[in-house]
């Protein structure tokens, strides 16, 4: 998984839902800013342009209790090591599975992770 800020399409951003721009994200958890852009760069948060001129921006689901969800930064390493880019991360972490029930973000925010990173590393095979 590169770790470049990349552009997503109307159908993803649909899918994410809320956000959180990079500032506003290190505000809600009381940290710098230059913090969260180092999460981004070591892969434990994926950020994205959402719109041209705009700055980068990261899901509001990722966070919690003023932290990073518990299982978020080993999930988006497996995803990395199965080949998967930001965005197809992005995707295959918000898109409904009924089998979960839910989508993988729901379950990790659910405190049900065990099972989303047992898929994701299922991925590389």
């Amino acid at each position: 998984m590169t770790k470049t800020h990349v552009d997503i399409d109307p159908e993803l951003d649909s899918l994410v839902g809320e956000w959180h721009t990079l500032t506003g994200a290190a505000s809600m958890l009381g940290l710098p800013a230059g913090r969260v852009k180092q999460w981004v760069k070591e892969g434990k948060l994926v950020a994205a342009y959402r719109a041209v001129g705009g700055g980068p921006q990261v899901p509001a689901a990722f966070f919690a209790d003023g932290e990073i969800i518990k299982g978020l930064p080993g999930t988006l390493t497996l995803l990395a090591d199965a080949g998967y880019d930001d965005v197809a991360a992005l995707r295959w972490l918000f898109t409904e599975d009924d089998t979960l029930p839910g989508s993988p973000v729901q379950a990790l925010r659910e405190n049900r992770g065990t099972e989303v990173r047992r898929r994701a590393q299922a991925l590389a095979f």
